[in-house]
């Protein structure tokens, strides 16, 4: 689905912060470096439109299958190949920074925070200023057609929000997974619908 361009800002000031492994977006992993190079391509355009792909096809949506994995990390999102929003999302960041392309997370406020990923792409000679495009590799199903952009106008969400019903796109890139978020996803456990109560604000 189609969205109005969103003015995305980084939480960072520091490119690098972009490229970082953390515990959670581990891609210092074995599994994540052999995963990131099966899907390495001829251009960082390539390779991100694969690893997107990759993560929206081939790793399921929990509630999608209805098996609740409670992972997050994206190790164990790989391992486990399934995952609620968040967890895709922080697999998807971990493969693109594995291949040196700077990556963040970013959400939406619907009747739940909707984790979502932005990829940095820089300026070219003569052309765009660098900018932010985000991408939602929760899974596509009926009804969702999310897909791969590298322009702000042509982001494909899987929601678009609705303002009248109080949902609204949040404008930060966070180089790591909020702590408030973070804490509500550690407290998952496998087989609980729905990761207990995920926080709606960050």
């Amino acid at each position: 689905m189609n969205t109005e361009p969103v003015g995305l800002l980084p939480a960072s000031d520091e490119p690098n912060d972009y490229l970082a492994a953390d515990d959670v977006i581990d891609h210092g992993h074995p599994e994540i470096r052999a995963l990131a190079g099966r899907l390495r391509r001829s251009s960082p355009e390539a390779t991100a439109r694969t690893a997107f792909e990759y993560v929206r096809d081939e790793i399921a949506h929990s509630g999608d299958v209805q098996e609740w994995s409670a992972a997050y990390r994206a190790s164990d999102v790989l391992v486990r190949r399934n995952a609620i929003c968040h967890g895709k999302a922080h697999l998807l960041a971990a493969v693109l920074r594995a291949q040196g392309i700077r990556a963040g997370l970013c959400y939406q406020r619907l009747n739940v925070l909707h984790g979502l990923v932005a990829v940095h792409w820089p300026a070219r000679e003569g052309g765009a200023a660098g900018r932010w495009v985000r991408l939602d590799p929760r899974g596509n199903k009926p009804g969702v057609d999310a897909g791969f952009a590298t322009v702000p106008g042509e982001e494909r969400l899987a929601w678009a929000v609705d303002p009248a019903a109080g949902e609204f796109d949040c404008p930060t890139v966070y180089p790591s997974t909020p702590p408030v978020l973070l804490r509500a996803l550690a407290e998952a456990r496998p087989g609980v619908q729905g990761y207990g109560h995920p926080p709606l604000e960050l």
